[in-house]
């Protein structure tokens, strides 16, 4: 596969060895990169198309990190529920169809290519641009924030029983004194996987910065997660709660950027909700309670019960959240 610009991937026969691919779409992106859409897409620099994008990351004959951003979804899409599926694809877009191809990597890969040079940004003199880097998810921040957001989403299960209802106080719905800590192993890579030997030319992987989801949410294994400690205010319960909820409730009334409410699929009739803004994230599902992670609150991630409010809140953002094709 290869370059179509003054950025193409530079390597012997041109081709690029292809590590892992994610989603660039609405309502599908690396939320690490960005609390939505067009703020992901910002920054690749790349301007936030309707039908979005599917970002190939490999390397080159020289061992050179790419990402290489094309238009049809539809193809890295299959590759990608493939790869999910344990089954081999070989994917290799068609030149027509990429956008551009980006030095460097969004996002950290764990493994590289076999038979060339060890991963490095390419030569300056390849490129006009400075190289893409991974997100610092060293300390908390708002990349570690949506990270840990969305391993609490793909482990609602194993969060979400280390919840006792009863705990739940007041209208507000908010806990009082429980404490919710990630259990042991709750905290899978939160990313695409393609397994080894997908395609002939492929080495296979998840983003590494996926699995920092792990430090994110689960900064809760060593820390203590607990809900509502600090300085409740008032009756009304935790005053950070509140205003990530006014918040929500505002999305409904003033519709946010493209992205910073999505839904996806969840076991029953019910939806898995993503919600972002600025310093907040929310993961809920619509038939049940939610769980709100701050900026200002390092590791901590704080249960919000059903309450009178909770639910109508949940089915509004869920009819203007973007949803997959």
């Amino acid at each position: 596969m290869a370059g179509t610009d003054e950025n193409a991937v530079a390597a012997e026969d041109d081709a690029l060895y292809v590590l892992t691919a994610v989603l660039l779409t609405p309502a599908k992106f690396p939320s690490v990169l960005g609390d939505d859409y067009p703020e992901a897409c910002a920054a690749l620099g790349l301007p936030p198309l309707a039908d979005g994008y599917g970002l190939v990351l490999g390397q080159d004959g020289d061992g050179a990190r790419w990402t290489v951003v094309v238009d049809d979804v539809s193809l890295v899409a299959v590759a990608i529920a493939s790869w999910d599926c344990g089954m081999e694809y070989d994917l290799s877009p068609d030149e027509r169809s990429v956008v551009a191809a980006l030095p460097g990597w969004p996002l950290a890969v764990a493994v590289a290519a076999p038979n060339v040079p060890p991963p490095h940004d390419p030569a300056p003199e390849l490129t006009d641009r400075a190289p893409l880097s991974p997100p610092d998810t060293s300390i908390w921040g708002p990349a570690q924030r949506r990270l840990g957001a969305d391993e609490i989403a793909l482990q609602w299960a194993a969060w979400r029983e280390q919840i006792d209802d009863a705990e739940f106080v007041g209208a507000e719905g908010v806990l009082s004194e429980a404490a919710a800590t990630a259990p042991e192993g709750a905290a899978s890579e939160a990313a695409v996987t393609a397994p080894e030997g997908a395609a002939s030319e492929a080495a296979t992987t998840a983003p590494e910065d996926a699995s920092q989801g792990r430090a994110a949410a689960a900064g809760a294994s060593e820390a203590s997660v607990e809900a509502g400690q600090g300085a409740p205010e008032g009756p009304r319960g935790h005053g950070g709660i509140r205003r990530v909820l006014a918040e929500a409730r505002a999305y409904v009334d003033s519709p946010p950027p493209l992205g910073r409410v999505r839904s996806s699929f969840a076991p029953g009739d019910a939806r898995t909700l993503r919600a972002d803004g600025p310093g907040w994230s929310l993961v809920a599902r619509t038939d049940d309670i939610a769980f709100v992670l701050l900026d200002e609150e390092p590791g901590e991630v704080l249960p919000v019960g059903r309450g009178p409010e909770l639910p109508g809140l949940l089915e509004a953002l869920d009819k203007m959240a973007v949803r997959p094709s």
